[in-house]
């Protein structure tokens, strides 16, 4: 049976903070957790005083992950000390959002370029390409940041196996997360899991407004920022607000995707914002008893939309069960399996977005 981070985290829960008295994933102590191959690794946060007292929760840690089954575990313990929480992305509450930023689009301090990754529908892959793509850019050496604009449903910190809650220095600015040569920032690590997030419009620009200018990033050559469907509050407020170098448009074959995806490329024309390029995601299936390739979404339509549009088809990412199980296991097929044909895709669009500095 192969060894899942859910399966992990399961374990890990059984654990109890030795200081706090709750289990070491709710306290937010377990962070970068990634399983990849039965290899487990993962970082016990603890404050600098405290880290005598969690030597035996390391090793209880270490022996319950291996007594799943592991071939190997790495289990490192870091000591920091205590940060302030951070800012509420909320403001001070629902009714008072963060007030917006005045003027026209600005640069994020650090950062380069800023490249959206869009799509008109949803459940055409679009985080699914973010975050791997974000992977194959770092693999190629690039300082690469992920921002997760998708307010309502937050998938990043799950694809890049990032756990624990962002600190703040000094209670205004964010830190953001990092994995796989990716800095990363979500409100999924912002809320409990499960937990929705019910906002106004006013509240998702002003959280978004936080997210890009109150995190810390760092020096970066490129910030994709995984946007939500659709063309509403946030593809504007990021519009608006930021200096956006491009979009990259990601749509499935048929006919209903394709129909929002022009929606899409039609906003950010509105924009000003150019289109970098499109991917046709779940382009063919191949089986893998028999090798008979199927079009199960249909096939061409978004080759045609780019010959249309003048812009370029930057891959047709085949739908297959390895990219699937990598990103539901925290670990981007670009990682898991980086010689693989599926990581290649995304391997060869990193490389011309760097041959034609784009990132």
């Amino acid at each position: 049976m192969t060894l899942t981070r859910d399966a992990v985290l399961t374990a890990l829960k059984d654990l109890r903070d030795p200081v706090g008295g709750d289990d070491i994933v709710s306290a937010g102590i377990v962070r970068a957790l990634t399983v990849e191959d039965g290899a487990v690794r993962f970082v016990l946060e603890v404050a600098p005083d405290k880290a005598q007292a969690y030597g035996p929760v390391r090793d209880a840690a270490e022996a319950a992950v291996k007594a799943l089954g592991a071939t190997s575990v790495s289990a490192v313990m870091t000591a920091h000390s205590a940060p302030k929480p951070p800012p509420d992305l909320k403001g001070s509450g629902h009714s008072h959002p963060p007030k917006p930023l005045q003027g026209g689009p600005e640069k994020v301090p650090g950062v380069d370029r800023i490249i959206a990754i869009a799509s008109g529908k949803g459940g055409v892959g679009k985080s699914t390409v973010s975050s791997n793509l974000a992977c194959a850019l770092a693999a190629e050496g690039r300082r690469v940041g992920l921002l997760d604009a998708d307010v309502y449903g937050p998938s990043q910190p799950r694809m890049l196996g990032v756990t624990g809650r962002p600190a703040s220095p000094d209670g205004k600015t964010i830190l953001p997360m990092r994995n796989f040569g990716v800095t990363m920032m979500s409100i999924g690590l912002m809320t409990n899991e499960g937990q929705a997030v019910v906002w106004r419009g006013p509240m998702l620009m002003g959280a978004l407004q936080q997210m890009l200018m109150q995190v810390q990033w760092g020096a970066l050559d490129v910030l994709l920022v995984d946007l939500p469907p659709g063309t509403g509050d946030v593809q504007m407020t990021l519009a608006q607000k930021a200096q956006v170098d491009g979009a990259i448009v990601v749509s499935t074959p048929q006919d209903v995707a394709l129909l929002d995806a022009r929606k899409g490329i039609d906003m950010f024309n509105q924009m000003k914002v150019p289109i970098l390029g499109l991917i046709e995601n779940m382009s063919t299936h191949i089986c893998s008893n028999c090798g008979h390739e199927e079009h199960i979404f249909g096939h061409g339509g978004v080759a045609a939309e780019a010959a249309k549009l003048g812009v370029p088809l930057l891959a047709e990412v085949p739908l297959h069960l390895d990219i699937r199980m990598a990103s539901d296991g925290g670990a981007p097929i670009v990682v898991s399996k980086p010689d693989s044909p599926q990581a290649t895709a995304f391997r060869d669009i990193a490389r011309r977005m760097i041959a034609e500095g784009q990132a």
